[in-house]
């Protein structure tokens, strides 16, 4: 027969503990797979030198944009 634990007074067989430590590890993980994700970003952030050069950008990618809806 397999050994056991004594646990708070109890005897707790090795095969319940193997198997409430695998669920736990499965648990944790499924939880951490299928937690939301934060919303990222739709397009990189313009890292530009001036806010003349971040305007240009800015109004070249409407305008991109504009003429893909075409």
């Amino acid at each position: 027969m397999a050994g056991h634990y004594v646990i708070a007074g109890k005897k707790i067989p090795n095969h319940l503990l193997s198997i409430g430590f695998i669920s736990a590890y499965a648990l944790g993980g499924a939880y951490m797979a299928l937690k939301p994700k934060p919303a990222q970003p739709a397009t990189p952030p313009i890292q530009a030198s001036s806010d003349d050069e971040e305007a240009f950008i800015k109004e070249f990618l409407a305008k991109a944009e504009a003429d893909e809806k075409k």
